[in-house]
């Protein structure tokens, strides 16, 4: 099977990006954005999906997290779509719950080439350290518009902005994990009755 690899560079007045992504990795993440909290995160998509990252950032800082954190979904939202080609023989769906002590979250993914996103995650804080927790919106929704996925998001519980965060992330992981796994009685076939995604 060939390479399920992808490099996308963005560069905009505003932020200046390169993400690698191998989808068949070993879940080492190579991050260097700016961003530590966000970085943390990705650390966990890596990890737990299995995915191969490597991402670099300079962005607007000075005027905050914004525009670099989104920018960061886009670019990895179209390095995923690049690496995963046509999508055939994968299986298409995955899905995750992950608990973190008090924390649940569960989210689940369809590579339908379809952009949409439903993000309910509710955190007990505005602020996680120096990271502003309603950035995480704009990664995903920035993720979901470029690399056309349908993506459901939701943190069941959890009192821990901490714990949140992760279990979503997390999730996030091992739901792309799931959807992007190679499956043998797929094998040559695109997973639709369209027969094209």
């Amino acid at each position: 099977m060939a390479e399920r690899e992808a490099t996308i560079t963005r560069n905009t007045k505003e932020t200046q990006i390169t993400a690698s992504v191998k989808l068949d990795g070993s879940g080492v993440a190579k991050l260097d954005t700016g961003v530590p909290f966000l970085e943390h995160m990705l650390e966990q998509v890596a990890r737990h999906g299995l995915i191969d990252l490597e991402i670099t950032a300079k962005g607007d800082l000075h005027i905050d997290a914004h525009h670099t954190v989104e920018d960061i979904g886009i670019t990895l939202g179209q390095a995923v779509a690049d690496a995963a080609g046509d999508k055939t023989g994968i299986r298409r769906y995955g899905h995750a719950y992950v608990p973190l002590d008090e924390a649940l979250s569960r989210v689940v993914i369809d590579f339908s080439g379809r952009a949409g996103l439903e993000y309910h995650a509710d955190f007990p804080r505005a602020r996680i350290g120096e990271f502003d927790v309603d950035l995480f919106h704009e990664f995903f929704q920035g993720f979901c518009n470029h690399a056309q996925v349908t993506l459901h998001v939701d943190s069941l519980r959890g009192q821990n902005a901490h714990h949140v965060a992760e279990t979503v992330f997390k999730a996030f992981g091992r739901a792309m994990r799931m959807a992007l796994e190679v499956d043998a009685r797929m094998s040559g076939v695109i997973p639709s009755t369209k027969g094209s995604l």
